[in-house]
């Protein structure tokens, strides 16, 4: 069974590939979001509600930077450590809340933006349409209309913030201190750490079918544009916005892409995990948890590459940073002609 804490131990890949990995998004992870949380506060001066939600995904970025260098610590030297070690505390602790606390709020501000995109268009279109349904100018006119409106997207954004921490904490908290309790290997990296308890999986499993529903909300946003796109184009012409819808449409596939390739495989793999960790084969686990354990990382990782994202998603935060190097570039050619021209200037 899973909680025999007697067979488990790291591979090679575990214990020297994902530290490497998760050192290298670590910097990569800081370097990018720290300029992209400094271009989003200091120079945009005027900012959306996309602004917003943009601003709390970079936050939960960092965090998830902050936690990448105690799960190196944890999968270099965690088979080492002795469970109630400060180190194996401190990893288990903080290395868990931060990852898990991030992953969720950028899950839902990811669907906020996809969900403020939408609006953002449908808005527009279907409340001044004069066949609009009372319905449809009720909710893309007033509902929906909420989430491109920036006051709304912070207080949006605070509670997410609240709602994520209030959930998560305690389920962090119980795990560390109850249901890690070490009986048969007191070792830090261990069965017992890697399966969890029942509070721990019932909250996996909540959290798996969380990122379901958040997916199901872009693909939803996706296909009903995708829809009335079809339906205008039947109707009547779109030159003139035709740009703007094919703004919407990549945005809402950027994030459908995010949700894919990061979140999703994570998210299906971890009723698999349960449901097969309940083995006495010790091979078979020590390749679950191996599976686990780089499906995480992957999820991870999208922290890291969300600056190169932003270029796609933000128009301003792309002419900000371009502006940005190009003013760089110019200082640096000024100072080397001006180099130039002084020693040209010097007697011979």
């Amino acid at each position: 069974m899973c909680y025999n804490s007697t067979c488990i131990e790291p591979s090679e890949a575990s214990s020297l590939v994902l530290p490497i990995i998760y050192n290298l998004l670590c910097i990569l992870g800081l370097l990018g979001n720290i300029l992209s949380q400094g271009i989003f506060l200091r120079k945009i001066a005027r900012k959306s509600s996309t602004h917003i939600y943009l601003i709390n995904l970079v936050t939960a970025n960092l965090l998830v930077c902050c936690a990448m260098p105690f799960m190196s610590a944890y999968f270099s030297a965690g088979y080492d450590w002795e469970y109630w070690s400060v180190k194996c505390q401190v990893v288990n602790f903080l290395g868990t809340l931060f990852l898990h606390v991030s992953m969720f709020v950028s899950l839902t501000i990811l669907s906020w933006i996809a969900i403020s995109r939408y609006a953002t268009l449908m808005k527009n279109d279907l409340t001044q349409e004069e066949n609009a349904s009372f319905y449809e100018k009720i909710f893309y006119g007033h509902i929906l209309k909420k989430f491109c409106q920036p006051n709304f997207a912070k207080k949006l954004c605070f509670f997410i913030w609240g709602a994520v921490l209030a959930i998560i904490i305690p389920v962090t908290v119980y795990y560390s201190a109850a249901e890690l309790y070490p009986k048969d290997d007191k070792r830090c990296y261990s069965q017992k750490t890697e399966c969890g308890g029942v509070i721990s999986r019932i909250a996996r499993f909540v959290g798996t079918a969380y990122i379901g529903f958040c997916f199901l909300v872009v693909l939803l946003s996706y296909y009903s544009f995708a829809s009335y796109l079809r339906k205008i184009r039947k109707g009547t012409s779109i030159t003139k916005k035709y740009s703007i819808y094919c703004s919407v449409k990549r945005h809402l596939l950027v994030i459908q892409f995010l949700l894919i390739v990061c979140f999703l495989p994570y998210s299906i793999f971890i009723p698999i995990f349960y449901a097969l960790s309940k083995t006495n084969d010790s091979q078979q686990l020590n390749y679950l948890v191996e599976i686990k354990n780089f499906l995480l990382c992957l999820a991870a990782a999208r922290s890291s590459t969300d600056p190169i994202i932003f270029l796609l998603l933000d128009k301003t935060f792309k002419r900000t940073l371009c502006n940005l190097f190009r003013k760089d570039n110019s200082q640096h050619e000024t100072r080397s002609l001006h180099q130039i021209h002084h020693g040209n200037s010097e007697p011979q």
